[in-house]
């Protein structure tokens, strides 16, 4: 090649040899770890995409519009019985400190510092306990917060470079854990205290300037004011530019891409907008579908950025929502049913609220197309991510509770695992009234589920292998099974000195299931 020709290629050359180099170690040896994305969607139901999570394809299904999640688990692993809680704060407290929620005591949504819910004060027959209002704390003496080892600083301490790109919702306003910069992240992108946006629009300034609404206002996006753009695609721009200075210093990234969509309010993204309304959904629901599809394109940017770059072959992608689709209220059409054939939604303790959709990229390591029954929740992601880390003989101030399940990634799992109990504790009020929604505690084992609910200490129990929607209550006729399942869910309330609410007609404490079955008072 002419000297010429070599010197005009030299600038080519050397940023080829820039983007592909090794990331280097502080010890000075080559940081082969992967990249980490953890996509996380908001109220994102387990129906609300053409990914089919069930044995067959729903009539849901067949309504939106997700090519980049059926890219993705093409790609990677399905899994079809993954657990969130019933509503947001609860899982993301999970997701960053590998709690249940029951033992970090953040069971409601947070928003206003040292403060419950007007909906818990106002509740007419129970008292609710001052659970951890103010969210989470990666320093000691936060009060009413919940003091642990954030995953994003655990990453950042072994040499990761922490982006958080959307929603926070992991502090009140006015504490520590308002603000994703005090808990290990690098780069803070539109995250602070509420867990919705004001608005969606650009044009509307994402709800910025809006009287009295200065609380759900979305920070830090300024240079988009005014644009014709929407927040989804707004926040996933911000989020390519931060991974574009992860490569520059050369570190491994972890990005969280938390979501504000698709959470109410529900507001049309005018990209996809049309393909819905002339299908001729109810317009409410056709809003909600162009922000799943909008969503999904964010996803497809990541990954197409990934490509790009050279970067997809190390770098793994876990996909996730936070709780169950919203059905019982903001939506069109009939209440309730916006999860079937799974029974209710965000909020309840039936399947509809808690089970999710989730997809795993890991190259090299996950099969292609797979799919894994694994009965898996939320707080197994940070024992799962650190370890996908190279992070081992970790001491946290917490205790811990998930269990990694890099195994079921591997396939290398047996059959028994899905005799580990899971637990869900919600001694809280959420607001709107629907089937499951309220103060109750549930535990799942195998296929077994069993529900205490709070108010009246009814208890309910489903085989989900036989009947997903959770229509027939087999309590009645299995008193053998929910005496056990009573025990084991009222041992682990115990154990992890969980709260509950107390009767205000009595001043008592609603007593653990396993109580009332002793007592014999079970209604």
């Amino acid at each position: 090649m002419h000297s010429k020709k070599i010197k005009a290629y030299l600038p080519f050359l050397l940023s080829l040899f820039l983007l592909n180099s090794c990331k280097m170690t502080n010890n000075g040896q080559p940081d082969t770890r992967p990249n980490i994305v953890l996509f996380l969607v908001d109220d994102m139901g387990w129906q609300d995409t053409s990914v089919p999570f069930w044995e067959k394809k729903t009539p849901f299904n067949s309504r939106y519009y997700t090519p980049n999640m059926e890219r993705l688990a093409m790609q990677g692993m399905k899994f079809t019985q993954a657990y969130a809680t019933p509503v947001c704060s609860p899982t993301r407290i999970s997701l960053m400190t590998g709690m249940n929620a029951a033992r970090h005591r953040v069971t409601n949504w947070t928003l206003k510092k040292d403060s419950i819910q007007p909906m818990e004060r106002e509740h007419p027959t129970l008292d609710f306990p001052i659970w951890n209002v103010n969210g989470m704390s990666a320093v000691p003496g936060d009060p009413r917060a919940v003091h642990a080892n954030p995953l994003p600083q655990i990453l950042k301490e072994h040499g990761y470079y922490t982006i958080h790109s959307g929603k926070a919702h992991l502090g009140a306003i006015g504490t520590p854990g308002e603000n994703p910069l005090n808990l290990g992240f690098d780069v803070n992108i539109a995250g602070h205290a509420a867990g919705a946006p004001q608005s969606y629009y650009g044009t509307e300034d994402f709800g910025n300037g809006q009287k009295g609404k200065e609380d759900w206002a979305v920070p830090g996006l300024e240079k988009y004011h005014g644009e014709d753009i929407f927040l989804t695609e707004a926040i996933t721009r911000e989020a390519l530019v931060a991974m574009d200075t992860a490569i520059t210093i050369e570190k491994p990234f972890f990005l969280y891409m938390s979501h504000y969509a698709v959470h109410t309010p529900i507001m049309g993204d005018d990209r996809y907008l049309d393909k819905y309304l002339e299908k001729g959904i109810d317009s409410t629901e056709a809003k909600y579908a162009s922000m799943v599809e909008g969503m999904d394109k964010s996803l497809g940017d990541i990954m197409d950025y990934l490509e790009e770059k050279q970067l997809a072959e190390n770098t793994i992608i876990l996909f996730m929502s936070d709780n169950g689709g919203l059905s019982v209220h903001a939506r069109g059409g009939e209440a309730n049913t916006h999860n079937r054939p799974l029974a209710s939604g965000k909020g309840s303790m039936y399947e509809g609220g808690i089970r999710e959709p989730m997809l795993v990229k890991w190259p090299g390591v996950v099969a292609p197309g797979t799919v894994s029954d694994q009965q898996l929740i939320i707080e197994d992601f940070y024992p799962t991510i650190l370890e996908m880390a190279g992070v081992d003989q970790l001491s946290t101030v917490q205790e811990v509770d998930g269990i990694s399940f890099t195994a079921a990634l591997k396939e290398q799992v047996e059959t028994s695992v899905n005799d580990r109990p899971l637990f869900w504790h919600y001694p809280n009020e959420w607001g709107p009234e629907g089937p499951g929604i309220g103060a109750a505690s549930t535990v799942r084992k195998g296929d077994w589920k069993f529900i205490y609910f709070h108010q009246d200490q009814r208890m309910e129990l489903f085989n989900l292998k036989n009947d997903i929607g959770e229509t027939a209550n087999l309590a009645p006729e299995n008193p053998m099974v929910v005496t056990e399942l009573a025990k084991t869910l009222s041992d682990h309330l115990r154990a992890v000195q969980a709260q509950m609410p107390k009767d205000k007609k009595s001043g008592k404490s609603i007593p653990f299931p396993d109580e009332v079955i002793r007592q014999g008072t079970t209604p």
